[in-house]
């Protein structure tokens, strides 16, 4: 079992604390685009099927986090982008754009106020 441990912390698995889906220092700061390569590499090991339970579980967890930090960085770019909209008389203005959602929740990813 500690040759399987060994194994598991091998090049490209993080420190523990990442391993284990804990907050691991700077993780917030990482970039979505860090974050979406480690988040690759887990998964390219966890299909593998050559990964031990223990280490797999704590590669499963370290996804997650990474999972929902990508979520909140998407989320945060949203909020930051406008259209540009043309009125009648040629002139421009900007919207917030409200990305498509849920069927449910009445957005449809135009600009607010825009018809459907």
């Amino acid at each position: 079992m500690a040759d399987e441990a060994a194994r598991g912390a091998g090049p490209g698995t993080g420190s523990a604390a990442s391993r284990t889906g804990a907050a691991a220092p700077g993780q917030e700061e990482l970039s979505f685009e860090r974050a979406m390569e480690r988040l690759e590499a887990i998964v390219g090991r966890l299909e593998s099927g050559d990964v031990p339970l223990e280490t797999a579980i704590e590669l499963y967890q370290e996804g997650m986090a990474l999972s929902r930090l990508c979520g909140r960085k998407l989320e945060e770019a949203e909020r930051r982008i406008e259209m540009l909209l043309e009125d009648e008389r040629g002139e421009f203005r900007r919207k917030p754009f409200l990305p498509e959602r849920d069927a449910d929740d009445g957005t449809n990813g135009t600009a607010e106020g825009d018809a459907p």
